[in-house]
């Protein structure tokens, strides 16, 4: 029997009688008295066919209805809270701003003017590294590098002009990776004729928006990364992940050299002195320290800029560095999940840990739900929840939910404009281990 009619058989039976057995039993009774019981039973059959045809309506009746007001409460939810964020926006720009002081206004009493501070950021110099190592560089990433990495390269020659991918290998555990193994020149040596170098040092959690840069103990795969919130921009800020603990992204400053000076001033206070490692980190924090001074580079761990970007984040998701979309005036752009981070775990849990396949496509159905609804927000162009699920399944770490980050990813990257993100996570998701993440070496 065809599988799609397996819901009509009370009508496909109803039918069956009606065109070929009622017909049939109505001749023969007529010719014989004696089949007319047969003609009874015939009718007896259809009532009982036609009451199991109703019923089977009136259930699916119910199932879709029940579907329809779900989606439409989900709607009216978000429809209030847009309302309410809206109203709430209006009271707080309700005072009017105050003009700003003509500068003539401003004098000291003395017939001076005050002239106006120009103590901002000043502009960084560019690096000493060469244009077509900065073209190639982009060449192969489709990423534009900062100009952070270029100094921090400078500095590291600097350090060890015989060996500046290891120049902190010896006092903080570090080597550089990723795009310095590229102005070192070992793209050039590689064993891999065709490197990906977007899966070159791409550890287990980094969603796209990471770039691995600097590699620490390999027991934990503890590493550093450029965190891009789209392809086409600057990095937002230095994030730090252990592999092997888990996904969570902790921001380390908005340059590399932040990133490393907050790691030193961490690795010492572990050791528990400040003498502890010797004049090695002491000499080094020192030169970490003028070189940032004098490219104006902060050493902060929360930068003014990271600030601004955390408050456009719409929500953190399972590594807890958020993600950033565009959200107009009237809040279009992203909706909540139905669900909370906790829950959402749960659920993912019980999928991972199913004893079974009947047990694992039954511990599905609350998650086909929400894909449902990101389907409906999709729509209406809340691009941001398919987002927020896709990364967060991703950050789960089962395999069992490949399948579903590549329905909601790679869409999400494309509705965003963000299509680099999901060509990265397609490559990612077919050789995604713990294993082989250098490119350059033979696997």
């Amino acid at each position: 029997m065809n599988r799609e009619n397996s819901t009509r058989l009370p009508y496909m039976q109803v039918e069956y009688i009606d065109e070929i057995c009622y017909p049939l039993y109505k001749a023969v009774s007529r010719l014989f008295d004696t089949c007319s019981p047969l003609m009874n039973g015939c009718r007896k059959n259809r009532e009982n066919w036609l009451q199991e045809a109703d019923e089977e309506t009136s259930e699916n009746s119910s199932r879709a209805e029940l579907r329809f007001n779900t989606a439409l409460l989900l709607l009216i939810q978000t429809r209030r809270r847009r309302v309410r964020l809206r109203d709430k926006r209006k009271k707080m720009t309700g005072r009017a701003k105050r003009k700003p002081k003509p500068i003539q206004d401003s004098g000291t009493g003395n017939g001076d003017l005050k002239k106006p501070r120009t103590d901002g950021p000043k502009a960084m110099p560019l690096s000493e590294v060469d244009s077509k190592h900065c073209d190639e560089m982009l060449q192969l990433y489709k990423l534009q590098m900062p100009e952070d990495l270029y100094h921090f390269w400078d500095f590291c020659k600097d350090l060890c002009p015989d060996n500046p991918l290891g120049a902190l290998k010896d006092t903080l555990g570090l080597r550089l990776v990723g795009p310095f193994d590229i102005l070192a020149g070992a793209h050039k040596n590689s064993k891999n004729p065709k490197p990906n170098f977007h899966l070159h040092w791409r550890y287990f959690y980094d969603p796209p928006e990471f770039q691995t840069i600097l590699q620490g103990s390999e027991d934990s795969q503890h590493h550093f990364g450029y965190y891009r919130d789209t392809p086409d921009s600057l990095p937002s800020f230095i994030g730090e992940n252990e592999a092997k603990k888990g996904c969570t992204i902790t921001q380390m400053g908005d340059n590399v050299f932040a990133a490393v000076h907050l790691f030193l001033l961490r690795k010492r206070k572990e050791k528990g002195s400040r003498k502890a490692g010797g004049d090695g980190l002491e000499s080094l924090e020192a030169k970490l320290r003028d070189r940032a001074d004098t490219l104006s580079l902060s050493l902060e761990q929360k930068t003014k800029c990271i600030k601004q970007r955390d408050k456009k984040v719409v929500t953190k998701t399972f590594h807890g560095a958020g993600i950033v979309v565009p959200v107009d005036k009237n809040d279009v752009g992203y909706r909540e999940l139905p669900e909370t981070d906790a829950g959402l775990k749960k659920i993912c849990k019980a999928i991972a840990e199913a004893r079974n396949d009947e047990e694992r496509v039954k511990a599905f159905g609350p998650l086909q739900e929400m894909i449902t609804f990101v389907q409906f927000a999709n729509d209406e162009c809340d691009y941001g929840m398919g987002y927020e699920l896709g990364i967060d399944l991703f950050c789960f770490g089962s395999h069992y939910f490949h399948k579903v980050i590549k329905q909601l990813l790679p869409m999400a990257y494309s509705l965003l404009k963000r299509n680099l993100f999901g060509e990265i996570l397609e490559a990612h998701l077919c050789s995604r281990g713990h294993d082989n993440l250098d490119q350059l070496s033979a696997h």
